[in-house]
């Protein structure tokens, strides 16, 4: 029997963040009558020009724990000037950025435009790249003697003094915590030692194994540092509080994010014997808009 087989993208994330971009400088295929071509150009006279269509997206924002929808009237709205704003609000969780979301998406993207740069069988019309990101980091219960945090959120095992547990469902508890209850937390000088060692420990890493020791970062006094964060002023909830300190940690250190980019809508494509220039043109502007959202 033949038949078509749907996946569920979203399926493996807990606060799925979600965003449709439609890719092309055309959303009309070549056959499409003087009528047709028309209403698909008064709905976004750019796309020529911008190469893609921001269809919608929703975020999940942990500062709230809710979820920011927008449809397709809010990119429609988006300009030359605005679209590096605009699809940057999709990677802002209520706290800060997700540099790590943006540069796992870049890479996906890359390999789908290398795929278009090596064929010439076809071209696709009004299709779209569906975006999914994991916007929560309270998923598991955790024990840094195990599965560290720093698998989790990019936060390395020394983050927590002596031998300090995270146990996390809905919120985080300190399980046992020295010093007072304290957890120190660096966002001074630092943490460039902690970049470096961090980078190097990452550099040996063999799949999810996490070289980088305890006592390491003990011994550099790394995290002994102005910033203190009390169990009191957490009322139980880490997550956010860390969040502010390592969602700026630089792209290329961090673990890789939990991303899916995929092409979907395939209504429109046709056999051609040339590259889809319009596509590639979307993709590679696509990308400049992430790069300059990543670097600035």
């Amino acid at each position: 029997d033949m038949y078509l087989k749907l996946e569920d993208v979203t399926r493996k994330f807990n606060k799925p963040c979600i965003m449709d971009v439609k890719i092309g400088q055309k959303s009309y295929d070549p056959y499409a009558s003087a009528e047709k071509i028309q209403q698909q150009v008064s709905k976004y006279p750019l796309m020529e020009e911008i190469g893609f269509l921001v269809l919608g997206m929703r975020v999940y924002h942990a500062s709230s724990d809710s979820y920011e929808t927008q449809n397709q009237h809010y990119g429609r709205s988006l300009t030359k000037e605005t679209v590096k704003d605009g699809i940057s609000k999709f990677f802002h969780n209520g706290y800060c950025l997700r540099k790590d979301a943006i540069a796992a998406s870049i890479q996906k993207i890359e390999k789908i435009l290398e795929w278009f740069e090596g064929q010439k069988q076809l071209n696709f019309y009004a299709s779209s790249l569906l975006f999914v990101y994991e916007g929560s980091c309270q998923a598991t219960t955790v024990r840094l003697s195990d599965v560290t945090l720093a698998e989790k959120r990019g936060v390395p095992k020394g983050l927590l003094s002596g031998e300090d547990i995270l146990e996390y469902n809905n919120n985080i508890h300190v399980i046992n915590s020295t010093e007072n209850g304290k957890i120190e937390a660096s966002v001074s000088k630092g943490l460039s030692k902690f970049y470096a060692l961090h980078k190097k420990a990452y550099s040996k890493r063999h799949h999810s194994q996490l070289s980088l020791k305890v006592e390491n970062l003990e011994q550099g006094n790394v995290w002994k540092s102005s910033t203190c964060i009390t169990q009191e002023h957490l009322n139980g909830n880490v997550i956010p509080q860390l969040e502010k300190v390592f969602c700026h940690m630089p792209a290329e250190i961090k673990e890789s994010a939990n991303v899916e980019v995929r092409m979907i809508d395939f209504a429109h494509v046709f056999p051609s014997n040339t590259k889809d220039e319009g596509y590639i043109y979307g993709l590679k502007n696509l990308i400049t808009v992430l790069q300059n959202i990543l670097d600035n």
